[in-house]
Parts: C-alpha cells; sequence; structure tokens
C-alpha cells in the first residue's frame, strides 16, 4: 500500500489548492461550506431531524443526511439555500470586487 502524507490546510485557500481547484472552483467550495456550516449549526441548535429539515426544505430525508454528513456531491447552493429558507432563515450574498481586477 502507497504511503500518504497529510496535509494541513489552516485557511480554506489553502485547502482548495491544495485539492488542486481553481480561483472559481474555490470560491464555489467556499460558499457551499459556508452554507452548509450554518445549517449543520441551525439543524444542532434547533435540534431539528434529518426528515424535518428535508420536509420543510422540500428534499429528501436520504439526501438532507448525505448534506449534514458533508457530501456536497451534485448538490447546488441552491438546494442549500432552499433548506436555509425552509428553516425560516434568509440568505444574504456579499459581493466585492478583488483588488486585482480593477
Amino acid at each position: 500500500m502507497p504511503k500518504t502524507k497529510a496535509v494541513v490546510a489552516k485557511e480554506p485557500d489553502a485547502l482548495a489548492r491544495t485539492l488542486g481547484l481553481s480561483a472559481v472552483e474555490s470560491e464555489e467550495w467556499q460558499v457551499q461550506h459556508a452554507l452548509l456550516k450554518r445549517l449543520r449549526q441551525i439543524v444542532r441548535d434547533e435540534s431539528l431531524t434529518h426528515a424535518e429539515v428535508a420536509r420543510r426544505g422540500h428534499s429528501s430525508r436520504t439526501r438532507v443526511t448525505a448534506i449534514l454528513n458533508g457530501n456536497l456531491d451534485n448538490v447546488s447552493s441552491d438546494l442549500l439555500i432552499r433548506l436555509l429558507r425552509g428553516l425560516g432563515y434568509h440568505v444574504r450574498v456579499l459581493v466585492s470586487r478583488i483588488d486585482s481586477a480593477a
């Protein structure tokens, strides 16, 4: 079995670079993970079941369970926003200019 080397990334940008993500993919990944982090916190704080999140977010329990377990394969930001909205939360987006783009 080949040896693997553990990599420690302290910032999301560093992790994205380690994973070989482009700048755009990195931004998308960071947005999705920010939404996921908040969704997990709400589910935990409000002691919600996966079935309740699914019902209120118009999704399946299986899909919600996968999402809450961190599986974001084939999950759009739209779905994460819909789940948050179904739980009574509003999502705000901040767009700012990158200094080098000016």
